[in-house]
């Protein structure tokens, strides 16, 4: 029986080259698949991890249907037995809607990899719409860490050193955006995402560049002072 699997979690917690696995396992058994992906930091039909492995992909475009171009391939005579979507986050609804007609209707697996929330600590639409239609969501066991060494759950948006709340929801990291400045990725704890305190952050506010600071209170939020109780 065929599924629909959404392998979710932060950045930097191994999701491509998870997906890279994947499509190994299941190639190296004499499954044929598909790989499909969107803006990966490589560029265009790419897939790649931050361990330096990739492979060619199939990008998804905002106008891409893709129960008509997996359909198209099955009535050409190609075999297809799974599809691994990474990036899945930048997906369409409709797009995880057309996911799901493939797995139901034509009894492909399909395993999706993405981040689940944004730099705001809000739901990507595409991810949404796999949570809700997901057969099956996975957590990812490897665990991103934030600078302070626990775990970390947001993804935190820094525009020229300085971590912002507000803006686009898709901007690809490790950019130069005009007259929005360099744009980078940081993963934080719950924590120090809401104070606002990234590794930079920290540094910058310990007595020694070398060590970063533990004390909360060092990290003041502007809605309300921190006390030692918090």
């Amino acid at each position: 029986m065929a599924e629909l699997v959404f392998f979710s979690g932060t950045m930097d917690c191994g999701k491509s080259t998870l997906a890279l696995q994947m499509d190994h396992n299941h190639s190296a058994r004499g499954r044929v698949g598909l790989i499909f992906t969107k803006m990966d930091r490589a560029g265009s039909n790419v897939l790649s991890s931050r361990l330096g492995l990739s492979t060619g992909a199939l990008e998804v475009s905002d106008e891409l249907d893709l129960w008509d171009a997996v359909v198209g391939r099955a009535t050409a005579g190609q075999r297809i037995d799974y599809l691994v979507c990474d990036e899945a986050q930048f997906y369409s609804p409709r797009q995880v809607e057309q996911l799901a007609r493939i797995v139901d209707e034509m009894d492909v697996d399909v395993f999706a990899f993405g981040i689940t929330a944004d730099f705001r600590t809000e739901l990507f639409p595409g991810s949404k719409r796999l949570i809700e239609l997901a057969d099956r969501v996975q957590v990812l066991q490897v665990e991103a860490l934030c600078w302070c060494g626990r775990r970390a759950t947001t993804n935190a948006r820094v525009v020229d050193g300085v971590m912002v709340v507000e803006g686009e929801q898709v901007v690809v990291g490790d950019t130069q955006t005009g007259g929005a400045g360099v744009v980078e990725y940081e993963v934080l704890c719950r924590r120090h995402y809401m104070r606002r305190m990234t590794a930079q952050a920290a540094r910058a506010a310990s007595l020694s560049p070398e060590v970063l600071p533990f004390d909360l209170d060092v990290c003041a939020l502007p809605a309300r002072p921190i006390t030692q109780a918090d």
